[in-house]
């Protein structure tokens, strides 16, 4: 009489509990079968993500086959961007978009090695299967003393978008006046330490006290409060009575509408989020913003920085470089668990997060 819990099959005993035994020629070994968790979106979210709004699913991954590789993931970034990508790019059901650091564990693929760490992104998941198609590996002279978080931090996707955003479509000079809000966040703290680097006087603005301590500690210039100060129109005026020769934009809605009027002539606005606008049920509407651009001559561009793909190397290699001499310093906010994985994200669009937040599975 059969176990209940084994199924005989030709050269081969299935446990259904998840192990595999092999018997060829004599010869027997047994695999566990890996399962694999994923954060599904119930539904499209409605204002600010909600926890109800995540379901944990965990599924078996079959064996491999040839030319693909098992990875599981080690770090798995949160970012603004999943709040409106959610809507274009996903239907209920679907595992949740974003990257991850995920380290090679099995390999039929030739050109991965177990053990080696890639960049990928097949959504918020432990473990998936693979043939190593769009990968981003991390460079062999990776750091010793740099966590390879950093791939999907400040030497990764929002590095990249820091460095082209500001370098590309301001094009900052030396001696000119940047401005940055959401300043203490994983693209904003790196843009204003870039804009130091090249010379400029950066003005940073954050949404908390410690935020603003902060953006002093690694450099800013100049840094307040937008939550608590009377007036932001005379806090810009404050913190550069000249104007603005260049704005990076994280914010959008008020903000911008008061740093236009700010502006320089011939001023560069680079547009890379408008997280203020994400959550909103209604679309806002706010005032008309030609006659700026027009009479201060502005030009402003938005960006997705996945434009610069095929350069991605070369702001890695600056990246790493201005980190190991110490001119670009990195903050990760870091949540332990992938079971908890909405709350972090939550947190990152609520603000909680000084640099960038990461989950460390």
């Amino acid at each position: 009489m059969l176990a209940a819990s084994l199924l005989y099959l030709p050269g081969m005993v299935l446990d259904l509990l998840g192990l595999v035994t092999c018997r060829t020629m004599g010869e027997s070994s047994t695999i566990k079968m890996v399962k694999s968790k994923s954060w599904t979106m119930v539904k499209h979210f409605e204002g600010l993500p909600k926890l109800e709004d995540f379901k944990l699913e965990e599924k078996e991954l079959p064996p491999l086959k040839d030319g693909e590789l098992l990875l599981e993931s080690v770090f798995l970034s949160v970012d603004p961007y999943m709040r409106p990508y959610s809507k274009r790019m996903m239907k209920p059901g679907d595992v949740m978009i974003g990257s991850q650091v995920a380290r090679v564990v099995e390999s039929k693929n030739p050109a991965f090695e177990v053990g080696t760490y890639h960049v990928t992104n097949v959504g918020w998941t432990t473990h998936f299967i693979s043939d190593g198609a769009g990968f981003q590996s991390l460079p062999k002279e990776w750091p010793e003393n740099l966590p390879r978080s950093l791939a999907v931090g400040a030497a990764g996707m929002p590095g990249y978008t820091a460095y082209f955003g500001l370098l590309e479509i301001c094009n900052p000079k030396e001696g000119e006046v940047v401005l940055v809000n959401c300043a203490a966040g994983a693209v904003g703290s790196l843009v204003g330490q870039i804009a130091k680097i090249k010379g400029c006087k950066v003005v940073g603005s954050a949404g908390s006290d410690d935020k603003v301590t902060y953006l002093k500690e690694i450099g800013f210039d100049e840094a307040f409060n937008y939550k608590t100060v009377n007036s932001l129109e005379e806090a810009l005026k404050n913190a550069s009575p000249e104007g603005y020769d260049c704005y990076f934009e994280n914010v959008g809605g008020n903000y911008a509408d008061v740093a236009l009027q700010q502006m320089k002539q011939f001023g560069r606005i680079s547009v890379c989020g408008a997280i203020s606008l994400y959550n909103d049920s209604v679309p806002a509407t706010g005032p008309y913003i030609q006659t700026y651009m027009l009479f201060k001559q502005l030009r402003m561009e938005g960006f997705l920085v996945t434009r610069w793909m095929q350069r991605y190397p070369e702001a890695q290699k600056h990246l790493l470089k201005w980190i190991a001499e110490g001119k670009l310093k990195y903050h990760e906010h870091v949540t332990n668990g992938f079971e908890n994985m909405p709350a972090g994200f939550i947190g990152m669009l609520t603000g909680e997060n000084i640099g960038k937040a990461v989950i460390k599975v």
